[in-house]
């Protein structure tokens, strides 16, 4: 393989390209459904193939193939010669990629348990065990739409560019998707998606223990339908959020908009704006104890790699510090606009994707509070735990949260459960409301989808329980 990769990048430079890459990438996966009981399509997965990416004339390009042999390499290198020299009489803005330092490393996720190791049988088993139990806490209410899937993946690469970068990697990952929808007569419906995912081998579904788990899931279900009241009215209060609220809005409201490629428009017509422009760094957006970091060298997270699909190597990014902001998502192509290093943020789907500016792991910097000490302080709030669904504009500007288990507040104790919150506000708004941040950090798994034609890469979203001071807070009518 290292072979054709030497190739592809000795045929792009010999036909003129200031820069060539290689990436040949294979992926190997399988999925096991379940819905309502009854096995639904069980699939493989299986991409091998090569993306070649060069610069020439000012332009960038790209082409694949998933037949590996010379012939077709450079038919697909010449495709992207001719390509760039095209695109390059034509544009007017010279694309450049910031001086990185070659890399030779060979790393990868070793498994207790492989991925592979346990087949379809096995699976399906473990399937029906956690329809069996959910279904077992259904007493006076019911659970009429179960879906559960499991899925596991292995990712190898090959990654050489003309500048001398030859890295290999291997990751295996595992994730359980569900999606439970709780009814009862007369109380209406509670639904909950939800999805666990890490970078480690079969021991991380073990772990898991998904059985025990998904019965906590469905009795917080039949307790929300059957204990929880209705929001009074729209009126100002403390706010707690658990982890999982918090997670979803550091990944959407902080990463998503500080993409320097969306900044600089690139997404504009694909996945929405950015509020951010690069002249507002150093400018504050929240309280000093918030500070929102992306991280993709989490050992055993959903989106773990030691270096990007251009060659980076990668590390901790705060985005917001200590409540300014500090830095953006870059890729080679963006730090050099801005005349900085890339922070190892270009990620790749498969072998037929190019890299673009992707998050990894997206939380907020735990802080010094128990969760004890975050609810003394409140005598009149609501603890929402996690969310039933989101909404947030295109500029990642103005949001909007509906808690699924939620809590009242009084006096500094957890009270009657409350049936779907709703919070609704500004990316600052909310990042300035926080107060205190607690140290109980946890994480969600995610598929995060970007780009034209859209790739779906794999993330963990996740942060501590904070408090947020003196916001408007209202509920949906029943």
């Amino acid at each position: 393989m290292e072979d054709l990769a030497n190739f592809a990048i000795e045929h792009a430079l010999s036909n003129g390209a200031k820069y060539a890459e290689a990436r040949i990438q294979r992926d190997n996966g399988s999925a096991v459904m379940l819905k309502n009981g009854n096995p639904e399509v069980s699939s493989f997965v299986k991409k091998h193939g090569i993306g070649v990416r060069v610069l020439l004339n000012g332009a960038m390009s790209f082409a694949s193939t998933n037949i590996l042999d010379r012939e077709h390499i450079s038919e697909i290198v010449s495709e992207a010669i001719s390509m760039a020299k095209s695109i390059g009489s034509k544009y007017r803005k010279e694309i450049n990629f910031a001086h990185e330092k070659a890399v030779i490393d060979n790393w990868q996720v070793n498994p207790k348990e492989k991925v592979d190791s346990i087949d379809f049988d096995e699976r399906f088993d473990i399937l029906f065990e956690i329809e069996k139990a959910t279904n077992s806490c259904c007493s006076d209410f019911k659970i009429p739409n179960r879906l559960f899937i499991l899925e596991i993946e292995e990712t190898e690469k090959l990654y050489v560019n003309s500048e001398g970068s030859r890295i290999r990697s291997k990751v295996p990952r595992n994730s359980f998707t569900y999606i439970l929808t709780a009814f009862k007569s007369g109380k209406g419906t509670a639904q909950r998606i939800n999805q666990k995912g890490e970078s480690r081998g079969w021991e991380a579904t073990k772990d898991w223990r998904l059985s025990e788990f998904m019965i906590d899931e469905a009795k917080t279900l039949g307790k929300i339908l059957n204990e929880a009241k209705t929001f009074p009215a729209e009126k100002k209060i403390d706010i707690l959020l658990g982890s999982e609220v918090v997670g979803i809005i550091c990944h959407e409201s902080c990463g998503h908009p500080f993409e320097a490629d969306r900044i600089m428009g690139r997404e504009a017509a694909e996945a929405g704006e950015s509020f951010i422009d690069l002249e507002m760094k150093g400018q504050t957006i929240g309280s000093k104890v918030v500070t929102v970091v992306d991280d993709p060298t989490l050992p055993g997270s959903y989106g773990f790699y030691l270096y990007d699909d251009e060659g980076v190597k990668a590390g901790r990014r705060e985005l917001i510090k200590n409540g300014e902001i500090n830095s953006f998502l870059h890729n080679r192509q963006t730090a050099s606009k801005l005349g900085v290093g890339s922070n190892g943020s270009a990620r790749s789907e498969a072998y037929d994707k190019e890299p673009i500016i992707r998050m990894a792991n997206t939380f907020m910097d735990p802080g010094d509070y128990k969760f004890e000490e975050l609810l003394e302080e409140v005598s009149d709030g609501i603890f929402i735990k996690n969310f039933m669904e989101w909404n947030i504009d295109d500029k990642r500007f103005n949001q909007r949260y509906v808690g699924l288990e939620a809590y009242e507040i009084k006096n500094g104790k957890l009270g009657d459960m409350i049936r779907n919150p709703v919070l609704e506000i500004t990316t600052p708004g909310l990042y300035k409301s926080v107060d205190a941040v607690g140290k109980d950090l946890s994480f969600n798994a995610a598929i995060c989808g970007k780009g034209d034609p859209p790739q779906g890469v794999p993330v963990w979203t996740g942060g501590p329980s904070i408090r947020l001071r003196n916001l408007r807070l209202g509920g949906l009518s029943e």
